[in-house]
């Protein structure tokens, strides 16, 4: 049984929710589920916003083929390749083997890479400016390239100003019926998830957001239709604006991470009296234990957080394994413009300090405090002068 939702009169969502997912792309995980959203116009001519995963194929097939009610499927927009989009493209495009396929050039490469099927016959290219016009409705093309995959395109309706912006603007979450985000509490209930989505999938490529935003920003948009999660039609600018903060590597909030990887107690509780200190001082601090709290949650915060403390045991003469894999998943994503502060532990050999150093030097921008601090198995009396220094350093511009 079909289950559809119209955006305007003449544009149906046909996308479809996935609760089981446990983690998305074998990564992140998703407790709340995702959506993959497609979209159908019915204009004079009919045209379908990319596929779906596997996962909901059925679902998926079963409601482009109510909201066609009958009629043929004339065109097939691939923004992205990402199979989590595009994985069944192949049974949609047998099922429906009048319709063109328009996509750019790197497109149609991946095409070929992902699937035996040969579609050259069916491909219509199209490049930065081209437009389709459907009947009402007219289309131009805006080249996205690495938001996040280098053959990422949007799509621009210029009849009813629409913006198709693939994974941008993506957030983690099921709509569980809900398709315009002001039907939630978006910046109470679901930013945190949109945060965590924008900061693990996209964070690396803040350059080419940047660039993508400001294409967007000479276009007149009513709506705003992206590929996972919710659609926008009011205060989109809102979220621009987070979108502003998290691409160009701009702390969301004047706010301490603290994560610690600590194995029997003694750093987690320095970092527990260092928290108490910066609260004392009217600082607000985000905690995480490394061993505890996925690494795609800390990352998200250390994007919102203007200062960052990593607090680690020494292991196998390096960083307590959590700890390291966080570290390298920062640095991974680029993560920019930040004051860090380091405690390290090591009952006879400290040497985290040093290894967190030297992963967190390969970041551009990043000031590492020159109060590091060093426990011999646990934290002394005599220490605590060095967290108080610690946390008016911290503390000193916030």
């Amino acid at each position: 049984m079909h289950c559809t939702r119209k955006v305007r009169e003449d544009l149906i969502w046909v996308g479809a929710d996935d609760r089981r997912l446990a983690c998305f792309e074998g990564v992140y995980g998703v407790p709340e589920g995702v959506s993959y959203n497609s979209y159908l116009l019915l204009d004079e001519k009919t045209v379908l916003f990319d596929t779906v995963d596997k996962a909901v194929y059925s679902v998926f097939l079963e409601n482009v083929a109510y909201a066609l009610g009958g009629r043929p499927l004339d065109y097939l927009v691939i923004h992205h390749m990402e199979p989590d989009h595009a994985a069944t493209l192949e049974l949609l495009v047998t099922r429906y083997p009048e319709a063109k396929i328009v996509c750019n050039a790197k497109i149609k490469t991946m095409l070929a890479q992902f699937f035996a099927l040969d579609l050259t016959e069916r491909i219509v290219l199209v490049k930065e400016g081209d437009s389709l016009e459907t009947g009402r409705h007219k289309f131009s093309f805006i080249m996205a390239p690495m938001v996040h995959w280098p053959e990422v395109m949007m799509s621009y309706d210029s009849t009813d100003k629409i913006l198709f912006t693939a994974d941008a603007f993506g957030t983690f979450g099921a709509l569980n019926g809900r398709l315009f985000a002001d039907e939630t509490d978006f910046f109470g209930e679901r930013l945190d998830e949109a945060r965590r989505y924008y900061t693990n999938i996209v964070g690396k490529y803040g350059p080419q957001v940047q660039a993508a935003l400001k294409k967007a920003a000479a276009l007149d948009i009513a709506l705003v239709c992206p590929l996972h999660g919710f659609v926008w039609r009011k205060d989109f600018d809102r979220f621009v604006e987070k979108y502003q903060l998290w691409s160009s590597y701009t702390p969301e909030e004047k706010s301490v991470l603290i994560a610690y990887a600590s194995v029997y107690g003694h750093t987690e509780n320095a970092a527990n009296i260092l928290a108490v200190k910066l609260a004392e001082r009217g600082v607000k601090v985000r905690m995480h234990d490394t061993s505890v709290i996925p690494a795609s949650y800390i990352l998200s915060d250390a994007f919102r957080c203007s200062r960052l403390v990593f607090a680690a045991t020494t292991y196998n003469n390096g960083v307590f394994v959590t700890m390291e894999n966080l570290l390298h998943d920062i640095a991974a994503h680029n993560l920019q413009n930040r004051k860090i502060a380091l405690i390290e532990n090591g009952s006879w050999a400290p040497t985290s300090g040093k290894a967190m150093r030297e992963i967190l030097g390969t970041l551009k921008n990043i000031e590492i405090l020159d109060s590091q601090i060093t426990l011999k198995s646990a934290l002394t009396e005599g220490q605590l002068a060095q967290l108080d220094a610690l946390a008016d350093a911290l503390a000193a511009d916030l």
